[in-house]
């Protein structure tokens, strides 16, 4: 197994990690990754299959588990209970609850509405200059999830205030501070989701909060713990990767010059948003841990053992993807792996895609000759990969 060296922190890096990818992508299936003293799969075949494959899961050993600490304590409780953070059978029952609300069927009766989000946002972009990241690219999904949980528009910022917060504990400049504030944000925003949900259980409305409540799976409802994180799971990862995401396709799109007018066809929308989502996907790496003792890849892992996923690296990997620094939405490849895979499939991706579909079309409709101001600057939030402001001309 090949060894690399290469700190998420410098800067070189964090603007254009994928020289780094196509240099670790010879390296076969799995390197060692020696920043982070951990073994990653890279290949498009191995992260493929550690997102599927039942011997391997998302709950963190306990050995392995983040050290208790007071300021940590509210933000650890709702990981306790995240979607995201357990494996079945208990992620089962929750996700079959969660997913009622995601397929593609109850997403498309949500396009009419988040059409008109879309709309009342780019009416109010005017000037020489616009900054599209916070005006536009963030403002849409969180304005969406707050439809979605029946939240009032007004709470935007406060909402991503707190989605900042907390996401920020994954990233790779994690400190004393930003956990500090993560956890202040977690308590926070407990306390308004555990106020909203006990207001929905009096008054329910036509929202998913009421219908999480509503519903049940072998006589059980979500407990409060349950709701809460699912909740707060919702806002984290439908707004942080879905506003990343579509900074990077505004980006994309204008820097690779592809034909606007083309978004307006309901057939080729579609693959222009896979094609973003593999080309500089908005986030970078997932972890899994074995179950057991398994040999693969010419690799022996034991028990507890943690392998990191480079999603970029597979979404660039050279076997799978013809051509594959080059962004060509009419590509026939086999699919990304930007949201996962296997039991952890992201259960929003239903409504993900079509956010992504709607604000790219109406964008590049209402500014079809939309360019680039000033050189983007990617933050510094590795393994998330998006821009703090991406301003442009109309």
């Amino acid at each position: 197994m090949l060894k690399f060296s290469q700190s998420p922190l410098e800067e070189a890096f964090v603007q254009n990690p994928y020289s780094f990818y196509e240099k670790i992508n010879e390296g076969g299936d799995l390197i060692f990754w020696k920043d982070y003293d951990l073994v990653f799969a890279i290949s498009h075949r191995s992260v493929n299959h550690f997102l599927r494959d039942r011997k391997w899961g998302r709950e963190v050993p306990e050995d392995k588990k983040c050290p208790y600490s007071d300021h940590l304590a509210p933000f650890l409780k709702i990981e306790e209970n995240s979607l995201l953070e357990i494996d079945p059978p208990r992620h089962t029952k929750l996700r079959k609850l969660v997913a009622k609300a995601f397929t593609t069927s109850s997403i498309a009766i949500l396009e009419p509405e988040i059409e008109l989000i879309v709309k009342n946002i780019l009416n109010d972009l005017t000037g020489d200059e616009i900054e599209l990241q916070k005006n536009f690219s963030e403002k849409v999904p969180v304005l969406v999830i707050a439809k979605l949980l029946g939240v009032e528009a007004s709470m935007a910022d406060q909402l991503l205030k707190w989605s900042h917060d907390i996401v920020a504990m994954y990233q790779a400049n994690r400190d004393l501070d930003k956990e500090i504030q993560a956890g202040k944000a977690s308590a926070e925003f407990t306390e308004f989701m555990v106020s909203l949900i006990n207001h929905r259980n009096t008054s329910p409305g036509e929202d998913l909060i009421s219908g999480l409540l509503a519903s049940e799976i072998d006589g059980e409802n979500l407990s409060m713990d349950e709701m809460v994180s699912t909740c707060i799971l919702l806002l984290n990862a439908g707004h942080e990767a879905t506003a990343f995401a579509l900074g990077n396709g505004i980006n994309a799109i204008i820097v690779e010059g592809l034909d606007v007018a083309k978004l307006d066809d309901p057939e080729f929308v579609p693959k222009v948003v896979e094609e973003v989502l593999r080309f500089d996907p908005p986030l970078h790496i997932f972890e899994r841990y074995a179950k057991d003792d398994v040999d693969v890849f010419d690799h022996t892992f034991k028990k507890d053992q943690e392998i990191g996923l480079l999603l970029a690296a597979a979404n660039r990997d050279p076997i799978a993807f013809n051509d594959p620094n080059r962004f060509y939405p009419e590509r026939q490849n086999p699919g990304n792996v930007s949201l996962g895979a296997g039991v952890h499939f992201c259960v929003g991706a239903p409504l993900a895609r079509m956010e992504m579909k709607i604000a790219l079309r109406e964008l590049f409709k209402h500014f079809p000759k939309l360019k680039l101001a000033r050189k983007p600057i990617y933050s510094d939030r590795y393994h998330f990969h998006g821009f703090n402001e991406l301003w442009v001309a109309p």
